[in-house]
């Protein structure tokens, strides 16, 4: 089944093999990053790997098929020869051929800015991009881990501006301990961090665009501190406070609802045996396994997975089984 496609004009664009699809992690080195992408089967680049790009249609970080008839094509290829088998009809209609969200693994060995991602509007307004709503999945956490998201009580931009100023900042925003399992639903204009020691799985919209206000006053190895975006942050924080965190449930094989926005909904998947998925050709599914090995059955075919890998389901796969001992992510958008 295996070949090796390198042009779209190599592919049978009359006929589109449907098969849970996996993508060559795109690694990325980072200042806070560590090695515990490694953990999850991640081969890390440096001392320093903060990011595994697992599915991305991102200008100049687009995903390659790692797996099957298709291995070696760009999702951008894929897209372009099979859009609607892809991605779905619904997905089309509200994105035209682009892939709308984009998942990562992240290792935060020491702490990330304090940063925030404008809302749809304003990043069309001033990059043409969408904003970057995200949801955050812990997987790992070192002992007294936290990370920040939001103010303690609303402020204001004054407030903000002063405290940024006296270098006081995160003395009125809120931290949050966290563990394994713990779930945090980030809205644009969220000012946030991830604190050093966290392995954590990311869903997003589309979009690279974050805001920088504070990054600890640290410096790289040439003395040189980041350039922050004090000016264009201004205007996108929402200074109310946020109550991001999530609760849930963890029913074995079954859906257990995390997120239901209109930019994606995200269900926990707690597989001891086997589920039977049904869906429409309206929406692609991804699913992130956190934990554990699981295959997908589909026309007589069981293809394996295992922790660390994410996997995207074309929208023409409408009915398939996951079998095994697995905590999965299921992503989709209705």
């Amino acid at each position: 089944m295996n070949s090796n496609f390198t042009d779209i004009n190599q592919l049978d664009k009359e006929t589109f093999q449907a098969y849970p699809l996996l993508f060559t992690p795109i690694l990325k080195d980072r200042i806070w990053g560590g090695k515990k992408l490694a953990t999850i089967g991640k081969e890390v680049i440096s001392e320093t790997t903060g990011e595994s790009w697992e599915l991305s249609m991102i200008e100049n970080d687009s995903s390659i098929v790692k797996n099957g008839v298709y291995k070696n094509l760009s999702i951008n290829s894929l897209i372009e020869a099979f859009s609607t088998q892809v991605l779905g009809n619904k997905i089309i209609q509200n994105f035209g051929h682009n892939f709308p969200l984009l998942f990562k693994f992240l290792d935060a060995k020491s702490d990330l800015s304090i940063q925030l991602h404008p809302n749809d509007e304003l990043a069309k307004k001033r990059h043409n991009s969408f904003g970057k709503t995200e949801m955050w999945y812990i997987m790992q956490a070192d002992e007294d881990a936290r990370i920040i998201l939001g103010f303690k009580e609303d402020s204001s931009s004054e407030e903000y501006l002063q405290h940024l100023e006296n270098k006081t900042l995160p003395t009125i925003l809120k931290e949050y301990k966290v563990k394994k399992g713990d779930v945090f639903f980030i809205e644009t204009g969220t000012i946030h961090a991830i604190g050093g020691g966290i392995l954590l799985a990311e869903i997003q919209q589309t979009s690279d665009i974050t805001y920088r206000v504070y990054d600890w006053d640290r410096v790289d190895e040439n003395g040189k501190s980041r350039e922050l975006h004090i000016d264009l942050a201004l205007e996108a924080i929402n200074y109310k406070k946020q109550n991001p965190e999530v609760k849930y449930n963890e029913f074995l094989n079954q859906e257990n609802l995390l997120v239901d926005s209109s930019f994606f909904t995200t269900n926990l998947i707690p597989l001891n045996g086997s589920f039977a998925v049904s869906k429409t050709n309206d929406s692609f599914y991804v699913y992130i396994c956190t934990e554990g090995n699981f295959e997908v059955q589909f026309n007589g075919i069981a293809t394996s997975f295992k922790t660390g890998d994410t996997i995207l389901i074309p929208a023409a796969m409408q009915d398939f089984v996951l079998k095994g001992k697995a905590t999965l992510l299921e992503i989709f958008i209705k």
